[in-house]
């Protein structure tokens, strides 16, 4: 009787083997999915690490601007370093607000369009990779299915001079196969979750964007003479 291991690893080299077995368009589709694979999970990194980053900003940021007693030190303050989101926000309304005292014509409404302006970009910034993601999700199964479809007529096609066709002789060929549509799942199953937890993560992002800058209006608009 087998061991655990041994059964592990006899599975390892069925599967090895099944994957070198495949004709050569089965191993391209299997390599292009491999890549597709790697590039995704490059960007679902990529991407977790850049919102957590968002989300200690945003934090940090509101916990600062309403602590804040004097919004001219806190501007100074935030203009000497890196700024990102929502930051980037508080920075172009508070620049033009400030522009339009000096002028002497004090308009909130030029602040709110400026405001909205850098908010459109930050969402666009937000959303960035989201497509990739979705096009990974929903275009790997197919692929993976175009390896097995093709893998399956191979197998078919090498056995029109048989007379007599069984089941042992069909099985290989399309085991080899059916691992392109294994391979295309286990690509887009990561990516379409990671894609929605995203969406909502950037949702939340982006109410907290629209929040602020509401109430930073309503202050600047308490400040009016």
């Amino acid at each position: 009787m087998l061991s655990k291991n041994e059964y592990i690893k006899m599975n390892e080299l069925s599967l090895i083997k099944l994957i070198l077995d495949a004709s050569l368009l089965v191993q391209m589709v299997m390599l292009l999915l491999l890549f597709i694979s790697l590039y995704s999970w490059t960007l679902i990194f990529y991407k977790s690490n850049y919102l957590k980053n968002v989300h200690k900003t945003v934090n940090n940021f509101e916990e600062l601007f309403w602590k804040s007693k004097d919004l001219n030190v806190l501007y100074r303050h935030i203009r000497s370093n890196k700024i990102v989101g929502i930051e980037k926000i508080f920075m172009a309304g508070y620049a033009e607000f400030l522009k339009s005292r000096t002028d002497g014509k004090i308009s909130t409404t030029n602040t709110k369009r400026v405001m909205q302006i850098t908010l459109r970009r930050e969402i666009d910034e937000l959303e960035s990779e989201l497509a990739t993601l979705a096009t990974v999700g929903s275009v790997s199964p197919y692929i993976g299915l175009f390896g097995t479809v093709w893998g399956i007529m191979n197998s078919f096609h090498a056995l029109e001079d048989q007379q007599q066709i069984t089941l042992a002789m069909i099985a290989p060929g399309i085991s080899e196969a059916l691992i392109a549509t294994a391979m295309g799942l286990f690509v887009a199953i990561p990516a379409v979750m990671a894609y929605n937890h995203y969406t909502d993560d950037i949702d939340r992002i982006i109410t907290s964007y629209d929040i602020f800058l509401d109430e930073f209006l309503t202050m600047l608009y308490s400040t009016r003479p």
